[in-house]
Parts: C-alpha cells; sequence; structure tokens
C-alpha cells in the first residue's frame, strides 16, 4: 500500500477513533446521570409549549452535527479506497486521478444532500415551535382570568400518536388549539401574501386550497372530548380552534370550528362569558390534563 495510502487511513482512523470516544463519553454520562436522577416520580415537569418539536429539534441538530463529522471522516477514506481501487485496476495518471475525484465526490453529494435534507426538516420544526411558543403566549392572559392551559398535550403515543397543541379549561368550557405555521410568499396572482380566507369548511391559503388543519382540529376536540368523559364521567363540549400564526385570517360562520390568528384567541375562548363549568368541573378536569401533561424528566 502506498505511504500517502497509509497516511490517510491513518488520519481518518484517528479522527474516528476521536469521534467515538467524544461521542461515547457523552452519551455515557447522560446515561449515567440519569441514574442519579435526585428527583422523585412526581416530580416530573409540565410540558412546555411546542414540548415535542423542540426535542426534534434538538434530535435534528445532533444528527447534523454527526452527519457533518461523519463527512470528514468518510472522505479521507474515500480517497484511500479509491485510491487502493485505482491502483488494483491499474490504472494510472488522469484516469487514476478521476477515479479518486469520483469516489469523494460521491461521498460529498451524498453527504451534502442529508444535511440539506436535515436542515430543512429542522428549519421546518424550528418553525412550528416558534408558532407554538408565540400562541402560548396570547393564552397566557387567560390564566389571570381562571383559566389553565396545558401545552403540548400527549394524546396518543407511539408512531401513529399525536400531541394537542395547547388544551384549555376555564368557566366558559373546554378548548383545543391546534397551531398550525406556514411560511409566506408564493401567491398566486391577485391573492395577498400575509391572507387566509376559511369559507368555513377549508383554508384558502395565498398558494391554494388546503383542508388538513381545520379536520385535524376537529378531530382532536372530539378525541378529547371522548377521554374526558373516560376519565371524569362529565360529558363537556369541546370547542375546536385553529390559529394561524404571522397571518391576517378571514373567517366565515361555522359551528364545528374557528379560525383565527393567535391574537384573538382569549375572545374567542371566552366567547360571551357564559359559564358553563363549575370550579369543581375546571378542577376535575384540570387534575387529569396536568397528570397526562407531566412527563418532562430532562
Amino acid at each position: 500500500m502506498a505511504p500517502d495510502t497509509v497516511r490517510t487511513l491513518f488520519f481518518g482512523s484517528a479522527l474516528l477513533t476521536y469521534l467515538v470516544a467524544v461521542f461515547g463519553s457523552i452519551i455515557y454520562l447522560r446515561w449515567q446521570r440519569k441514574t442519579k436522577w435526585p428527583f422523585k416520580e412526581s416530580d416530573r415537569l409540565l410540558r412546555s409549549p411546542g414540548e415535542g418539536l423542540k426535542r426534534r429539534v434538538i434530535e435534528l441538530d445532533e444528527k447534523f452535527v454527526f452527519e457533518v463529522l461523519g463527512a470528514l471522516v468518510a472522505i479521507p477514506f474515500a480517497w484511500a479506497i479509491s485510491a487502493a481501487l485505482a491502483k488494483a485496476f491499474g490504472l494510472a495518471g488522469v484516469t487514476a486521478l478521476v477515479a479518486i475525484c469520483g469516489g469523494i465526490l460521491c461521498v460529498i453529494v451524498l453527504s451534502a444532500w442529508r444535511v440539506t435534507k436535515l436542515w430543512k426538516e429542522r428549519s421546518n420544526h424550528f418553525l412550528g415551535w416558534f408558532g407554538e411558543r408565540l400562541t402560548a403566549e396570547k393564552l397566557q392572559p387567560l390564566q389571570e382570568r381562571g383559566y389553565q392551559v396545558f401545552h403540548d398535550f400527549p394524546a396518543e403515543p407511539g408512531k401513529k400518536g399525536f400531541n394537542i397543541d395547547h388544551v384549555v379549561v376555564g368557566p366558559t368550557g373546554v378548548s383545543i388549539v391546534e397551531v398550525k405555521t406556514r411560511r409566506k410568499g408564493n401567491a398566486r396572482a391577485g391573492r395577498k401574501e400575509h391572507e387566509v380566507i376559511f369559507d368555513g369548511t377549508q383554508l384558502d391559503w395565498p398558494w391554494g386550497l388546503d383542508r388538513h388543519g381545520v379536520q385535524q382540529a376537529i378531530n382532536e376536540a372530539s378525541w378529547l372530548k371522548k377521554w374526558i368523559f373516560e376519565r371524569t364521567g362529565l360529558n363537556v363540549t369541546v370547542k375546536a380552534v385553529l390559529t394561524l400564526p404571522g397571518w391576517y385570517v378571514r373567517e366565515a360562520p361555522s359551528s364545528a370550528i374557528r379560525v383565527v390568528n393567535p391574537s384573538f384567541l382569549p375572545d374567542v375562548i371566552t366567547g360571551r362569558g357564559d359559564a358553563t363549568l363549575s370550579s369543581q368541573n375546571i378542577d376535575l378536569i384540570a387534575r387529569q390534563l396536568d397528570q397526562r401533561c407531566r412527563d418532562v424528566e430532562d
């Protein structure tokens, strides 16, 4: 094996060993730290706004780092392997150089594609997380008026499970708030880039029609109504609200759902102010929601 190839392999092996040692130590320390967790099982924290999205952003950040560092290790290995294969097949001169560059280019293109995909996914999740945090701030005044607000409510576990972005319980009843955060731009001719039209059944964004968010919020309200009945025996109406941070919403009347900008959420949730839940029922429902949302350990 040529000296250059040996040096490349040595460099790649040393770098790989370093990465394994560093990240292996971090994983071990995190595992060891959990074994010494000083709090009781009942000391778990409530989920914060966008808790699931925040965790996903952190995971993607870690994957991004691993992907970039992995490419730094793979490139010299690709160089060494391509050089060895070129020599084994009797390639020399420009032909060998092209073969080596081709091997390195394959690694670069593959890694660049993976990094770009991770960054795009991370960007979309961060956008959603920001929208849920903004919505939570708009809901904050309700807590001063006797309402309780729960964030990122874990409805169903597993891959097919889902979370309800916000659940509000108070004198005027129970509401779920589903958040859909979308970037602006790509508006059709004659449409305003900042405006969404809700016709009572679907959303008309500047770039096209969409019913997914509307139906999702309605389904979540129906699910929560059944869940509350199973846990408390209370047959309460759960109002579905879809909010679109950063957008001006033109809303047509609908008996199934409200679609608004987050700034209007307090008015939508309190409505006319007619009390439909007693303080005892509010406490009963809130305790069940609190128990379900209190699962944050670290």
